[in-house]
């Protein structure tokens, strides 16, 4: 069980709060601050500052992991990666609601604060054992915290301060979702300059993401170092996502046309090919077959699909290209929605809310520069 600290507590109100506390989810055991083994739990600005500034004062080096909690093999990966060049590690746990549209279900993002403290306590025994950089912190705001003066907004133009960065979170993803990257800027901007780490880490997977990040701290002259990691993939290749748990075994197995399409396009760009449409034909050809194949089946067999966009871009930019500079490269991309099952078997595995949930997929291969 988690333990706790209580300041100035005589051991008889110790023994009641623990008896207290045995009784109540971990979710709702959030106050002011806690600590968790050797990790700190804040919800408030303020108490972070001062620790992060003793930190700063003790010649301490940080590294910020922002998650939105349901944290994934990928999630440990930067966790991991944070600890490999820093003392400490702060990592954020907060369902951002300003990158979800106003017709985008936020409520059904999971949530799972249990399984996501007790994966960071074991990775911290881990790395303390392994003599690397600790966990230190986690950063679980309110909305009032992180929003203090108005209620977020999805809306457009919107009210509120935000952080837009044009024009390239207004392609790809910002194409199909307008506010996305104005959220992730605005609450990434927040986090900067609540935790001011050394160096923050990001996913490959969310390219656009990483573009973003790197354009917005370089543009708003941000003390920290945007460090990006490999994507990690589930063994089949699926590209790890909070969502996955939403895919049950056939939605899961026909998701896995985006990677094997990109892969394709990769294998075409590595024979030689650099034109646009020679590359782009190989992925093409990927998701039609699988596409036709799942259109004769019957409902009880498949998993239909939508294509968003798949993308031949710059890698500074993500400005598309028609033909790539191997001595730049370029970036593969693609963006599947996975929509509900027509009608279930009865027997098979289903996902998280019985696979009625859409489920966006993404997915990139950086093509390399020569």
């Amino acid at each position: 069980m988690a333990s706790f600290f209580f300041s100035g507590s005589s051991s008889r109100a110790i023994r009641q709060a623990h008896a207290s506390l045995s009784s109540t989810p971990a979710s709702a055991l959030l106050p002011r601050r806690q600590i968790v083994r050797s990790i700190h739990i804040f919800r408030d600005v303020a108490p972070l500052r001062s620790h992060r500034r003793a930190l700063l004062l003790d010649g301490q080096s940080v590294g910020l992991v922002p998650t939105m909690g349901a944290l994934h093999h990928g999630h440990i990966s930067l966790v991991r990666a944070a600890a490999a060049e820093n003392s400490k590690v702060f990592v954020s746990i907060y369902v951002n609601p300003t990158q979800f549209g106003v017709h985008e279900d936020l409520d059904s993002y999971p949530k799972t604060w249990d399984s996501d403290l007790h994966q960071l306590q074991q990775l911290d025994d881990e790395l303390n054992k392994d003599g690397k950089g600790r966990i230190e912190a986690v950063f679980a705001p309110t909305t009032k915290v992180m929003y203090p003066t108005l209620p977020p907004d999805s809306t457009l133009p919107g009210v509120g301060s935000f952080v837009t960065i044009t024009p390239i979170a207004s392609v790809l993803e910002g194409k199909s979702r307008p506010v996305f990257f104005r959220g992730v800027a605005t609450v990434c901007m927040k986090l900067f300059n609540i935790v001011e780490a050394d160096r923050v880490y990001f996913g490959q997977k969310d390219v656009q993401q990483t573009v973003v990040i790197k354009r917005m701290v370089q543009d708003f002259h941000i003390d920290t170092q945007v460090r990006i990691v490999p994507t990690e993939r589930e063994p089949d290749g699926l590209a790890m996502s909070s969502r996955n748990v939403y895919l049950g075994e056939r939605r899961h197995r026909v998701g896995l046309v985006l990677s094997k399409a990109l892969r394709a396009a990769e294998n075409a760009y590595n024979m030689g090919r650099t034109n646009r449409d020679e590359i782009l034909a190989f992925a093409w050809d990927v998701i039609n077959r699988m596409s036709m194949e799942q259109e004769t089946l019957e409902k009880t067999e498949r998993a239909l699909f939508e294509v968003d966009y798949i993308s031949l871009a710059d890698p500074d930019t993500l400005a598309e290209v028609e033909t790539v500079d191997p001595r730049r490269g370029a970036i593969l991309s693609g963006a599947i929605k996975m929509l509900p099952l027509e009608e279930g078997t009865g027997r098979e595995k289903l996902g998280l809310g019985e696979d009625k949930v859409p489920v966006r997929l993404i997915d990139n291969i950086p093509l390399q520069a020569i």
